[in-house]
Formats: C-alpha cells, sequence, structure tokens
C-alpha cells in the first residue's frame, strides 16, 4: 500500500504546474481544464445554485449541469484561497498569487467572480492564503492560514494574528453555530479549537492526514480522513458515522455546499495517487456520489 505520508505530499502538490495556462475562450470539458491547470477549490455560485465555481492555478471557471467549463473571471491569478460568503447570494473571497508573481492579499468580488479587489494585505506581509474559512455564524469573522492562523473581525479588511495553528494544516473550517468554534483539517487528524485558533484538540480518533473539513449552515460537518473515507457528524456531539457510496476510493480535496440547500453537496476528488481529478455530486448529504454533469438529480 502506498504510506500516506507519501499521499498528502500528492494532495498538497495536487496537480503540479503546467507550463501552458488553459484556453478560455470556448468552453471545456473538467477532465481538459485538468490537463492545463490545477483545483483549489469549489463552491456553488451564490447567484446560480445550478452552477459551480472551480478555483484554479490559472484563474476562476464556473462549472455548467452538464459538465461544460468557461472561465468566470477577467484575469487569471492563481486562486490559492476561495471561499464564498455563506448567506449573502453576492460576496467571493480569494487569495492567491497574480500572474507575474508574488501575493494578491486578501480580495472580494461581489460580481460573480469577473472582478476582484484587495480588502487588504493581511497581517504578516501580504498574505496568500491557501487555507480560509468564513464563519456561517459571523461572515464578519473570517480565518485564514498564512504564517501562521490569522483572523478577521471585520469581513476581511483588516487582519490579526491569532497564532501558529495546528501543525501540517491542510484546510480550515468555522463552526456554524459559534464564531469562536473553529475546524482544521491536518497531516495528524482533524482539529478543533473552541477560541479562535488559540488552543485545539482532537475532533476525530483518527490521526490520519484530513485533506479536507467543511461545515454547512444547518450545522453537519464532513471531512475527508484518509484511510476511512468521508466522514460525517452533527454540531454539537460530533458522532461521526461514514458515508460516501459511490466514491470508489477517491479523495475528497475540496467540497462546496449548497447554502439554499445542505442536502446538495459537490466536491473535487481526486484518485489515490492524487490525480485525475473529477466533480462529483451528492443529493444526500454525502451518502452517494455521482458524476457532476453525468447525471441529473
Amino acid at each position: 500500500m502506498r504510506p500516506r505520508t507519501s499521499i498528502v505530499g500528492k494532495l498538497i502538490a495536487f496537480g503540479a504546474l503546467l507550463s501552458l495556462a488553459p484556453t478560455a475562450a470556448e468552453a471545456m470539458s473538467v477532465q481538459e481544464l485538468a490537463q492545463h491547470t490545477h483545483f483549489h477549490g469549489l463552491a456553488v455560485d451564490p447567484a446560480d445554485s445550478s452552477q459551480l465555481l472551480l478555483a484554479t492555478h490559472h484563474g476562476l471557471f464556473s462549472v455548467a449541469q452538464d459538465g461544460s467549463v468557461r472561465q468566470a473571471s477577467s484575469g487569471n491569478e492563481d486562486f490559492m484561497g476561495f471561499s464564498p460568503h455563506p448567506s449573502d447570494g453576492v460576496t467571493l473571497y480569494s487569495s492567491g498569487h497574480p500572474p507575474a508573481g508574488g501575493n494578491l492579499g486578501f480580495r472580494v468580488s461581489t460580481d460573480g467572480g469577473r472582478t476582484w479587489t484587495r480588502l487588504s494585505p493581511g497581517a504578516a506581509g501580504i498574505a496568500d492564503f491557501h487555507s480560509m474559512t468564513v464563519s456561517p455564524a459571523d461572515p464578519r469573522t473570517i480565518y485564514g492560514s498564512y504564517g501562521g492562523l490569522q483572523v478577521s473581525r471585520d469581513g476581511g479588511a483588516s487582519w490579526s494574528m491569532v497564532g501558529p495553528g495546528p501543525e501540517g494544516t491542510l484546510d480550515l473550517a468555522a463552526s456554524a453555530t459559534d464564531a469562536d468554534l473553529l475546524y482544521a483539517g491536518t497531516s495528524v487528524g482533524l482539529m478543533r479549537s473552541a477560541d479562535a485558533g488559540k488552543s485545539w484538540e482532537a475532533a476525530h480518533p483518527a490521526i490520519d492526514p484530513v485533506p479536507m473539513v467543511a461545515v454547512a449552515g444547518d450545522g453537519t460537518i464532513y471531512a475527508y480522513v484518509l484511510g476511512t473515507g468521508l466522514v460525517r457528524a452533527e454540531e454539537p456531539d460530533l458522532a461521526w458515522r461514514t458515508v460516501g457510496a459511490g466514491l470508489d476510493g477517491r479523495i475528497i480535496v475540496h467540497l462546496a455546499i449548497d447554502f439554499k440547500d445542505p442536502r446538495h453537496l459537490f466536491a473535487v476528488a481526486v484518485d489515490a495517487t492524487g490525480h485525475d481529478p473529477a466533480i462529483l455530486a451528492s443529493a444526500d448529504r454525502g451518502e452517494s456520489w455521482t458524476e457532476f454533469g453525468g447525471t441529473s438529480d
């Protein structure tokens, strides 16, 4: 069996950079796009829940129900961090790199991701948040991982350092019930903080890598644990159960939840080696999955 530490390395470096940026003048498939770039995040389009927004190393793309992909952003910046506002139906947030290099800081879009404005550089130089999350309990509270764990309490206009954050952080997700309650997927398990990231404890018994954690507006928590699979629990009890029929060994690295209907989930999933990305859909809170664009719910 391939060592799990090796798999984590593949997930972190998922979709190693290619020299050719995608051409977005015409529609393409997810598989065609994956030949030219790699995927950093996924969201349900807040303006049209029948479409997805796919954050990549070469811009933001819109994915239609038939699986076709078109570029949504006017530029081809690297969207290393990407999160939608959990409730307003308009606002998107991102971070990453411009094509010429450097960092973008924390940015906002109010036109479906076509254009972006920097709200703040971040707390420790110009940030490149690889992991970030907006609190459903208080959308003015936003967390990001760069040089440690950072937090904004004013919608991203200003940031402060909280502390180092958990070692090996791979993903962040804020609680739906408390803006100071935060989860982190790490290389050594799923962690939980009840004090806005100042201290951490285990949230799941496994100590295997967790590349994805997400929280729905109704308090349902999802995490993908290597060696276990997709797990689900409800706040505050965290009674975990394994779900995910139809994943067929695929690893979920990004999860999007339809905040208008939290039964509907969408995922970027890769094979056991961290390659061959696909977009999957679930209409039953992750119990079963099909390829997005392959069938209709």
